[in-house]
């Protein structure tokens, strides 16, 4: 195993979009439910214990290598809101391109193959570690930091927040990820003999409520 390949993955300027979305915090933030670093840090909380988790442990089952077809229906399932299934997939086809110049191999072309309008984002993220020789913990390590530090990112953006604040938060946070990932890891295993029902299904109806008026908006700064 790679730690290296880790960090490039989970590096923020590995080219995968997350840039382009704020995951429902820009819409927290107009809604003034993220106002400081406080209610950032209990927003990212709250988003990592629900849909962190539940997107940990798809991409974890992915670099386990469980069937892609079963994981995909299972991430539109516990993803309510039409508008995040649009943003998994788009992030999904973005991150493949960039799987696919880093670490070109025959799993991820078929995966390619099979969704050409893009598989769930967590499914491309759990089968570009496997390629990149990962385990599924790292998988859902990935998916946990990105899970807080995209909303971070963008709420220095939309509030002006100091970074030295947003960068603390997540310092703050990191036994919380730590936890996160080891129970999504724990589920992926499970998931291999008892199928994609044994994954969480973690939810946070308000991010699926807000996705949909996000979505709406005729001007934003971020696609979600």
């Amino acid at each position: 195993m790679t730690r290296s390949a880790l960090l490039v993955l989970a590096d923020g300027r590995f080219p995968a979009g997350g840039h382009a979305h704020s995951g429902g915090a820009e819409a927290a933030v107009k809604a003034g439910r993220i106002r400081d670093a406080a209610g950032l840090e209990a927003f990212c909380r709250g988003r990592l214990h629900t849909t962190g988790l539940t997107s940990a442990a798809l991409a974890a089952a992915a670099a386990l290598g469980a069937d892609p077809y079963a994981l995909d229906e299972a991430a539109d399932a516990r993803t309510p809101s039409p508008a995040l299934r649009a943003a998994s997939r788009r992030l999904g086809r973005q991150l493949m391109r960039a799987a696919r110049a880093a670490w070109p191999g025959p799993e991820l072309d078929r995966l390619a193959a099979a969704f050409p309008r893009g598989a769930h984002q967590p499914i491309v993220l759990g089968t570009t570690a496997r390629a990149a020789g990962l385990g599924p913990e790292d998988a859902a390590h990935c998916v946990a930091y990105e899970t807080v530090g995209g909303p971070a990112t963008a709420v220095v953006r939309l509030l002006g927040l100091d970074p030295f604040q947003a960068t603390a938060v997540l310092a703050r946070l990191a036994p919380e990820l730590d936890r996160v990932a080891a129970r999504a890891a724990e589920a992926a295993h499970l998931a291999l003999t008892e199928g994609p029902d044994a994954l969480p299904a973690a939810s946070a109806p308000l991010l699926d409520l807000t996705a949909e008026q996000h979505a709406a908006w005729p001007v934003r700064l971020f696609a979600s």
